[in-house]
């Protein structure tokens, strides 16, 4: 045997930090979708917002998810789905960089940000394989306009543009930063429900999977 004096002791490691995390901002359920008002009630919108919410986080799996918002409803859902729950700055812009932010924070490598419209969305972890390569990657939209997916190292400081435009806008950003540009071509990630047109082709599938 060794004498104690030739004896060490090791402490329990530390789990290492995920290298990604996935950023959800939403606004609130019942306000959402508004441009579909013509083809669904108040009620029928929120529910419809709700659903997609939880495919979004279900695609998110098996990476950590922050929820930004400052709705009560939204903020008690997200919490039952354990997500962690940050106050809404107020624009999407603020609210995809408080959650990168929080990552950043929390030794992240990178943040996902992922809108809560994607009614297909599967498999978010495939936009944190790049970790923390100065590396942008972008998921264009089905119209090729707007970034439901955007995925950015931590350590950037990265400004985020959405709306009209957006995709366009983050890949001059990527390029003005001397970021790599990763364009990621995924309709099941692209398609977003914003107008009625949205909704006809969304109809076979919100029939075919029930509510979890």
């Amino acid at each position: 045997m060794f004498p104690d004096s030739a004896r060490t002791e090791t402490s329990p490691r530390r789990p290492a930090p995920p290298r990604a995390g996935v950023v959800v901002p939403i606004r609130a359920f019942a306000l959402g979708k508004a441009r579909l008002a013509d083809a669904l009630d108040p009620v029928e919108r929120a529910a419809l917002a709700r659903r997609l919410a939880e495919r979004v986080l279900q695609a998110a799996a098996p990476l950590p998810v922050v929820v930004v918002s400052s709705d009560p409803d939204v903020r008690d859902w997200a919490m039952r789905q354990h997500a962690t729950v940050l106050d809404d700055p107020g624009t999407l812009d603020g609210a995809a960089a408080a959650g990168r932010d929080h990552f950043r924070a929390a030794d992240c490598a990178r943040a996902v940000v992922a809108h809560a419209d994607l009614p297909y969305a599967r498999a978010l972890d495939r936009l944190a394989r790049d970790g923390a390569r100065p590396v942008v990657a972008l998921v264009p939209c089905h119209r090729d306009d707007g970034t439901p997916v955007l995925s950015v190292p931590t350590a950037s400081e990265f400004h985020f543009a959405y709306g009209s435009g957006s995709f366009r806008r983050h890949a001059a950003e990527a390029r003005r930063l001397g970021l790599g540009l990763r364009v990621v071509r995924d309709r099941d990630l692209a398609f977003d429900v914003d107008v009625p047109d949205d909704l006809v082709e969304l109809a076979a599938d919100l029939e075919a999977t029930p509510t979890p």
